[in-house]
């Protein structure tokens, strides 16, 4: 669908279980379709978006870890601001460091200060500024990140992941990111009104995603995001929109390495065969109402454990289906398997039970890591 303006809004570290309950985001169904069960590929930010902009996990393009964005490689994969950027649009990201996103193919990289930049106010004016100076169409990257503010602030510069005072206070934890994720709500309604206002709505395809969850105290041992493989930053939503579409809730496991590919399928571009081929797949069938088979996703992410910063590489890794998932802790030595449907806090380890699917599903998991 040629001529559709790209608009991305990013909500870092929104949760999956608080989109779900809060009354703003339910009214976002009637006009959006939703993806209720993506699945990220890292649990931090720049992994996590690396992936993303690519449809390839940082196993095959370098980008895997905290200290991997300039090991990026970007003459093998081609990420979607490169495609759009062939297709004349004109490209502009404002982020929060230089880190986040593969930068190449943007005419803008901009950066705001977290602690002090009026977001929405901030984005409108660069939504007003994209429609008012494009001759052609434009993609928008727009991170949201006083949720990541708030965290860095209140819990990663107070507590480490050990902190006592911190995992047996989950009511003041869950209270605190309340507070934060009801910014993103404020935000958002301001952007998408604004958006609305431009008549940016009429010719936009509208994205809006999370990138990881964060942790209010489920596991002693990851006091933010990062460092497990657990559902509670795993688990990622997006809300999607364009002219004309059929809007629907998607609950089907999918991945967030979809997304690229599925942008680009909605406008009608093609991949092009002489960069590497993705892990991702467009999913723009689902969005269409037809059925697809459920892919397996697979996470990975580094445990510092007691050291104050992360590994270079990934230590932990995952690999899932909508019901049973393997985690491989490589740090210990240890392997968890859960059954997602009967147990969704992945409280009880059912590992070495024979079961023939935790059997495929470490077979394929280390297929996955050979090809790192």
């Amino acid at each position: 669908m040629n001529g559709l303006n790209v608009i991305i809004i990013l909500i870092d570290g929104g949760r999956l279980d608080r989109v779900e309950k809060s009354e703003y985001f339910k009214n976002l169904k009637s006009d959006f379709s939703f993806f209720s069960n993506s699945i990220t590929y890292s649990t931090h930010t720049i992994a996590s978006m690396h992936a993303t902009f690519s449809g390839c996990y940082g196993t095959r393009t370098g980008t895997n870890s905290y200290w991997s964005t300039f090991k990026f490689k970007k003459n093998n994969f081609k990420t979607l601001t490169e495609y759009l950027n062939e297709k004349k649009y004109y490209t502009l990201c404002d982020v929060v460091n230089k880190l986040v996103i593969p930068r190449q193919g943007f005419d803008e990289f901009l950066i705001h200060d977290e602690e002090n930049d009026d977001l929405a106010d901030r984005h409108y004016k660069l939504l007003e500024q994209l429609q008012g100076n494009s001759n052609g169409n434009f993609f928008a990257f727009l991170q949201f990140s006083n949720i990541h503010t708030g965290i860095m602030n209140e819990v990663l510069k107070v507590y480490d992941n050990f902190s006592e005072e911190y995992f047996n206070n989950r009511e003041l934890n869950e209270k605190r990111y309340d507070g934060l994720f009801k910014k993103s709500e404020i935000y958002l309604s301001k952007i998408l009104e604004k958006i609305c206002s431009l008549n940016l709505d009429k010719n936009s395809l509208i994205w809006i995603m999370s990138d990881h969850g964060i942790s209010v105290g489920e596991k002693i041992g990851e006091r933010a995001y990062g460092v497990f493989c657990y559902d509670y930053t795993l688990r990622t939503f997006a809300f999607v929109k364009w002219p004309g579409m059929n809007h629907n809730e998607i609950s089907q496991q999918v991945r967030t390495i979809d997304f690229m590919p599925t942008i680009l399928d909605i406008l009608g571009i093609e991949l092009d065969n002489s960069f590497e081929s993705l892990d991702g797949e467009s999913l723009l069938s689902l969005l269409n109402g037809d059925k697809t088979d459920e892919k397996l996703a697979y996470s990975e992410t580094g445990n510092p454990l007691n050291d104050k910063k992360p590994p270079k590489e990934p230590n932990t890794r995952s690999l899932r289906t909508s019901k049973w998932k393997l985690i491989l802790n490589e740090y210990n030595g240890t392997k968890e398997f859960y059954d997602l449907e009967l147990d969704p806090k992945e409280e009880n380890n059912i590992t070495g039970k024979g079961l023939e699917v935790e059997d495929f599903l470490t077979k394929k998991l280390n297929e996955i890591k050979k090809k790192s």
